[in-house]
Formats: structure tokens, sequence, C-alpha cells
């Protein structure tokens, strides 16, 4: 009984224990996070601590600005960096979110006339350029829009009062985004006061590494001694210049070879002692052995690399042979020779005789005509005169296959006009004195025979 009296008086004891007073919570800030976690040593849930997050800042300024939409004319002059042709349009403009719109018809006649929704061209302000301008346009009332990515718009409206409420409102909105870094508010951490900015192309700086900054020194000591040896480089590259062997030496030694395309008439045939040059026969005989029958033979062009390769392998090698599989392509052989005359530094009727060949085949009266070319002819230099003869010989053979190859005494005279005379200076009569340049190739090879002579004289 006794110690069933001691236990009672045991329980009563600890059921008149004050209790203690809850412990308040401490009220969180706006835009913190509560995160709840279980402890270990107690069944219950309690609330941990508070980690740091990210909240808005109260000090930033926020861009509210919006307008009602209203006709403006508008006129985009650059996309991306790239220059438009202006083309003023009335536009429907709204100022909403940050944003400039422009609808080409206001959203109420969208909807009126049953139309596709109006989607507008969006310009994002974020870092925009706001500036009134009186030189990209003669209208007045004229402020330009220049955006971060490259756009360039003009709004106008002769009413001043509007313009300048729209130059205004536009112009705060993109100077409170500049102000910001983009078109949301800026960041920061709550135990921090510094700024987080949402842009993800804000560049970061690299640390220098102890290795690159050892190239950067190495690069700065050798820039510096580069620029004191200039004036050392520039003596040693006289000396190397003064020191190089001449042409005639290089051509003696045989390292620089006597060109056959571009070199004077009489210099090449005084060098290969002859009257007509080597290669000039030798495209002659080519064709007259496999080519007289080749439609449009000398109008056809040939393959042009193939032309150049000849023309190189002419230049370099004294032996050629034409005979060989890869000049099968007889009008590779034919564009080489008409090259060859075109490249001559003065043609084949040299320049002095230019205007008395046109004057002579002005000449009406067929008697004096002839008279006339055929002493001009006669008054070339030798190696012209000799040349001239084979190959408007050549031309007579060519018009005797006249019904297979297709050429005429007016084909060729076409072809070869230009090629084998022109005037030293251009007067710009270049039509005109392309007329009378077929004419005497066409009249010489009318004549050949009483120019030159019978054939083997």
């Amino acid at each position: 009984t006794a110690g069933r009296n001691a236990a009672c008086t045991q329980i009563t004891n600890i059921q008149n224990v004050p209790k203690k007073p809850a412990v308040p919570l401490p009220v969180q800030s706006a835009g913190a996070v509560q995160m709840r976690i279980k402890s270990s040593t107690n069944t219950g849930e309690r609330l941990s601590q508070t980690k740091s997050m990210v909240i808005p800042d109260p000090g930033q300024p926020q861009s509210q600005n919006s307008m009602k939409g209203e006709y403006l004319n508008k006129a985009k002059i650059a996309d991306g960096g790239k220059k438009l042709r202006k083309n003023w349009t009335s536009t429907w403009v709204v100022l909403e979110d940050n944003q400039l719109l422009f609808y080409k018809e206001s959203k109420q006649e969208a909807l009126s006339n049953l139309k596709p929704g109006c989607k507008p061209e969006k310009v994002d302000l974020c870092g925009a350029i706001v500036e009134w301008t009186t030189e990209k346009s003669s209208r007045k009332h004229v402020f330009q829009i220049t955006t971060s990515c490259g756009q360039e718009f003009l709004l106008q409206v002769d009413d001043y009062p509007t313009i300048c409420k729209w130059h205004d409102a536009i112009k705060n909105t993109a100077d409170i985004l500049s102000k910001t870094g983009s078109g949301r508010p800026n960041l920061r951490r709550s135990n921090s006061s510094e700024f987080v900015f949402r842009r993800a192309d804000s560049p970061v700086r690299k640390e220098v590494r102890p290795e690159n900054r050892r190239s950067l020194i190495f690069k700065l000591n050798y820039s510096a001694s580069d620029s004191a040896d200039k004036n050392g480089v520039k003596n040693r590259l006289k000396k190397f210049i003064s020191r190089r062997p001449s042409m005639k030496t290089l051509q003696e030694k045989g390292i620089i070879k006597d060109r056959v395309f571009g070199c004077h008439l009489l210099t090449l045939c005084e060098r290969e002692g002859t009257t007509v040059p080597k290669f000039v026969k030798l495209c002659l005989e080519a064709v007259e052995k496999r080519g007289l029958e080749a439609d449009g033979i000398y109008r056809v062009s040939g393959n042009l690399a193939s032309i150049q390769k000849l023309r190189f392998l002419v230049d370099q090698e004294e032996e050629l042979n034409l005979d060989d599989s890869q000049w099968e392509d007889i009008h590779v052989v034919t564009g080489a020779l008409k090259m060859f005359f075109r490249e001559l530094p003065e043609p084949l009727l040299p320049f002095r005789f230019f205007e008395p060949f046109v004057e002579a085949i002005k000449t009406r009266e067929h008697a004096r005509r002839l008279q006339t070319v055929k002493k001009l002819v006669h008054q070339l230099p030798k190696p012209n005169q000799e040349t001239m003869k084979v190959l408007f010989r050549h031309f007579q053979t060519i018009l005797t296959k006249s019904s297979k190859n297709l050429m005429s005494t007016q084909g060729i005279g076409i072809v070869f006009g230009p090629t084998l005379l022109w005037p030293e200076l251009d007067s710009g009569n270049m039509a005109v004195n392309m007329v009378y340049q077929n004419q005497i190739v066409e009249f010489i090879l009318t004549e050949c025979s009483e120019i030159f002579g019978p054939e083997g004289k």
C-alpha cells in the first residue's frame, strides 16, 4: 500500500510540472524558400535553416512602359547590319512588355475582317538607341531606333506632339532596359551584395596561366628586338637583290628560257633563224594533216586548260610533237595558234600600218584598192610578210573543204580580223574598227594570189 501511494504521488508531480511556452517561428522574408527535412532524433518535422536563395533586387528600376496602338509611318533601313532600301509604310505600332510591336493593321480591323491572327514584327528595345534624325529622311519629325542586333527603323508622323510622345516612351523604355542589362530585372543573392545577371552571353574573364604569361613576355621581347633589327633586315635585302644575276646570265645558264608566246615576231624569227616562227608552221601542218574537215575549224574554241598547257610546253621545250595523243583535239591546236597571234606585243600587221590599211579598204574602186593593199603588204617587215603569206595560203586550203568544215571567207575574216591587226591606241570606235579589221582580212584572203603571187613563189 505504501508503494502504491508513492507511485501516485510521483505521477501527480509530473502532471503538475509547468509546460514551456512554444517558441514562435521566425517570419521568412518574401521570396525565400523554406525546406523541411526529417530529423534523425525526432519523428516529427521541423523547419530547417533557410538556404541562401536568389531574390529580386528591390533597388533596381522596373520597366512597365506601355502605349496603346497608333498608326505611325515606319521604314526599316537596316537588318543585321545590312543596309535596306527605304520604304515607308503606315504601321500600327504598340509598345508593350518592353517590346515594340509593328502590325500591318490594328487588331480590331483584323478581327472584324476575319483575317488570320496578325502576327506582329517584334523589336527588342534592350540596348537600343533612340535619337532624332534629319539626315536619313527628308520628312519632318523623324526619329531612328537602332537595336543591339543591327536593325534600324525610322518612325515618323506629321503631328509633332504625337511623335514626341512615342519618342519619349520608347527612349525611356530602352534606357531602363539598358540600365538593368536585359529585359528582366537583375538578380542578387540574399546573403551577398553581388548582382548576378541573367544574360548568358556576358563575357567571363579568364585567369592568365603562368605559361601564357611566359609566352606573352617572350612575344613582347621578340617584337622589341625585331623592331630594333628592321634596318638590318633592309640592308640584308638590299645586298641580296644587288647580288641577283641578270636576266641575260640566267638565260645563258638555261635557267630561264626564251619565250615564244608574247615575244616580238622579229626577235623570235632572229632567234630561230627563220622568217616564219616554228610554232606557227607546226600548227598549220597539224591542221592541214587532220583538221581540214573539222566542223567549225578556227571558229570553235578548244579547252582553255589544254591550250594553256600547250602554251607552257612551247615556252619551256624546244621540241614539240603535236601528233601526241594529248593534242588529239585539233581545236586545242587552233586555239593555241590564235593565242600566239593575239599575244604578240605588236600585231602581225604592225601598228603603223593600221590606219593605211583602213584607208585603203575604204577605197571604192576595186583596182585601186587592190594596188594600195598589195603595196602595203610588200612594205611589211620580212618576218611579218612571210608569216602572213604562209597563213593566208593556209586559209585558202581551209576554204577548199568549206563544204565539210562549214567555214567561209567571211567566217575567217570575223575570227582573224581582230587577231591579226588592231590599233595601238583605243579610240573608242571598237565596233567600227572591228568592221574594217574583218574587211581587210577578207579582202587579202580573196585577192591572195594577186597580192602574194602564185603559190610556190
